[in-house]
């Protein structure tokens, strides 16, 4: 019995020796506590649904996690530009064959609906890292002026279906490599007066109408309360009616009663705030901040440029979801359709999520020199 209780032990050693443990235990209280209020916010109809469809999908995503976390960083290293190019191609099949409520964001294979632009979110990191890896850094203007192409080539691809929010998301996690690879503050500073200069240009030219209507609306909500102000009104409410500790699961009256749209996906965060209070918020915020605490401590004790890169970005990458959705529903940025990490309802988004912090396990586990 001794051998086989030893058998057993070394077996599940063998499989979980690759992940971190305190950022799981961190995700799997998000996941967790997404699940609890996925199901409050779907009723009695639909909210048992919801949970299981999206615990299945947290399923398939620490499957990703596992599998990703196995893999040496050298032999990512080595797969990344097949996987950017193989990640390229559903983009531009998506404007061909997609659907969505404002343009072509998925594609429906029957079984489920495949989100490309989702991938962008794991693979730009990681060429970016591959990329800056083989350079001289801090980076020179050379650099610079390819590392843009890499990242303009698929952030172009998804503001044509157009998704601004994941277009800029993708954005962001580039230059997120180069502000680690060392590129200095006030390039970004010049980056951002270009783009504010451009700004005008991009109203008139490449908005189109509902994009207008969501800066306008960001702008004065109150301008017109019952039309495009009254999502980001009825957030408000749900938010302020929470008070410090909610008004209890399942009991908040915003979601309920449907005054709150899009209440299981992307204000969902509204729905926690009601029922849970501003404890509530304050723990998950907690647990998101130890999350991308913990990706940046990864990537600080990572012993090479393509390992620091990768932990560093999606850790940043992970914080810019967390800021972007919770400025959304407050009414502090304007509503651009970004789910919150983990709490949102979406199969690709968490899966996504999920395996790209298999990748930052990855470097936890094959760093030459161990201990904490």
């Amino acid at each position: 019995m001794s051998e086989i209780l030893r058998w057993l032990t070394d077996l599940v050693r063998y499989f979980l020796r690759t992940l971190d443990w305190p950022l799981l235990l961190a995700l799997s209280a998000l996941m967790g506590i997404g699940l609890a209020v996925l199901y409050s916010a779907g009723g009695e109809t639909q909210g048992m649904r919801l949970m299981l469809a999206q615990g299945a999908r947290f399923v398939v995503g620490l499957a990703a996690m596992w599998g990703l976390s196995r893999v040496t960083p050298t032999r990512l290293r080595a797969w990344t530009p097949g996987i950017f190019l193989v990640s390229l191609l559903p983009l531009i099949l998506v404007l061909f064959i997609g659907s969505g409520k404002h343009g072509n964001h998925w594609i429906d294979l029957k079984l489920f609906y495949f989100q490309p632009s989702e991938l962008m979110k794991l693979s730009l990191p990681m060429m970016m890292a591959w990329f800056l890896h083989r350079e001289p850094l801090p980076p020179r203007l050379r650099t610079v002026l390819a590392a843009g192409v890499l990242v303009g080539l698929p952030t172009g691809l998804i503001l044509l279906q157009p998704d601004f929010g994941t277009g800029m998301l993708v954005a962001a996690s580039g230059v997120f490599a180069l502000l680690l690879a060392g590129l200095p503050w006030w390039w970004v500073g010049v980056a951002v007066g270009g783009v504010s200069a451009a700004a005008p240009v991009a109203w008139l030219w490449f908005l189109r109408p509902y994009q207008k209507d969501r800066i306008l609306t960001f702008l004065n909500p109150e301008n017109d309360p019952l039309g495009t102000g009254w999502n980001i009104i009825q957030s408000k409410i749900a938010i302020g009616g929470g008070g410090m500790t909610g008004k209890g699961w399942g009991e908040g009256t915003q979601s309920h009663l449907n005054f709150l749209p899009e209440h299981t996906t992307d204000f969902i965060f509204a729905v926690l705030s009601e029922e849970f209070g501003w404890i509530g918020v304050a723990v998950v915020l907690a647990l998101y901040l130890f999350v991308i605490g913990r990706c940046l401590w990864i990537a600080i004790d990572a012993r090479d440029t393509y390992s620091r890169l990768i932990a560093g970005t999606i850790g940043l990458s992970f914080f810019v979801y967390v800021i972007v959705n919770g400025g959304m529903i407050s009414g502090l940025l304007p509503v651009v359709g970004v789910p919150m990490p983990l709490l949102s309802y979406g199969g690709t988004s968490a899966v996504s999520l999920l395996a790209g912090l298999g990748l930052v396990m990855s470097v936890r586990a094959h760093r030459p020199v161990h201990g904490y």
